[in-house]
């Protein structure tokens, strides 16, 4: 099978069913959709089965971190490639032929992004350079940025909006919203790290596959459209957790090199369960 596409979601039943449609309008002939069902309150369930009976479902009774949902729909995948695509994605209709044939034409790449555009067609500039605020100056201060040498997030010259967004590139951190990865890849450095709940595991992935000696890209010669969805309140104590509690997991892990410590009652910085067999 050529491509495996996945889908987390959390009642976003309505989005699910554009991304959906899109997605089957432009799917590769010998492919393969999984949604992971995060425990959603809608019908999103429901929705899923009674129009898009080809694809599979996971249902969740209680949600889980991002990564452990990703994690076990690739485990459940049989793909040669994966492709992790946000419930707020409208895929193009040669989006996934473009990047099929880009993938295959770049044997270094470990995964890829693509250009996006909002519910207006404006280019989003997050398409290619997909780190919060918060994250550049925490690694600016820590030291970490030197991990992200390709990033002109870091470069003191940086303006927001300075990388062109129709030029095919070499990037450090893959979009979270679009990534298609390589199989073979995530056999060879893990699946997603699930010490990181919802926010940093793209980081860390894109991290991986760089330090495995291969290469992301950003894609600009195609595109996906992001419609509007509710955002998660960056007020909520379960954000704020999530968010910077994640940025002091990657700096355990890469800048300190903690050994394994394990606490009782405590969440211990042991390695993760994220290794995929061939």
């Amino acid at each position: 099978m050529q491509l495996s596409t996945i889908i987390v979601n959390h009642n976003q039943c309505r989005p699910l069913r554009h991304a959906l449609g899109a997605l089957k309008r432009a799917a590769l002939s010998d492919s393969e959709v999984i949604v992971v069902d995060n425990a959603s309150e809608d019908i999103s369930v429901r929705m899923v089965k009674a129009e898009f009976p080809q694809a599979k479902v996971i249902e969740h009774s209680r949600k889980q971190g991002f990564a452990k949902a990703a994690n076990e729909a690739i485990k459940a995948s049989k793909g040669e490639f994966v492709l992790l695509l946000d419930a707020s994605i409208l895929v193009s209709e040669e989006t996934l032929d473009k990047l099929s044939e880009f993938l295959q034409a770049h044997p270094d790449a470990g995964g890829v992004s693509v250009r996006m555009l909002d519910a207006e067609g404006n280019f989003v500039e997050g398409s290619n350079k997909n780190m919060p605020p918060e994250w550049i100056s925490f690694f600016r201060l820590t030291g970490l940025s030197r991990l992200f040498s390709k990033s002109r997030l870091f470069s003191k010259h940086y303006e927001a909006g300075w990388i062109e967004g129709f030029e095919n590139t070499e990037t450090d951190v893959l979009n979270s919203c679009f990534m298609l990865l390589r199989r073979s890849v995530l056999q060879d450095i893990g699946m997603f790290d699930d010490r990181f709940k919802d926010y940093g595991n793209d980081i860390d992935l894109s991290y991986r596959i760089r330090l495995a000696g291969f290469k992301n890209y950003y894609f600009a010669k195609t595109f996906v459209i992001q419609q509007v969805s509710q955002p998660a309140s960056k007020m909520s104590w379960q954000h704020m957790k999530n968010f910077y509690g994640a940025m002091l997991t990657f700096a355990v892990k890469y800048l300190f090199r903690l050994p394994e410590l394990r606490v009782k009652n405590m969440p211990g910085w042991s390695s993760p369960a994220y290794e995929l067999k061939q």
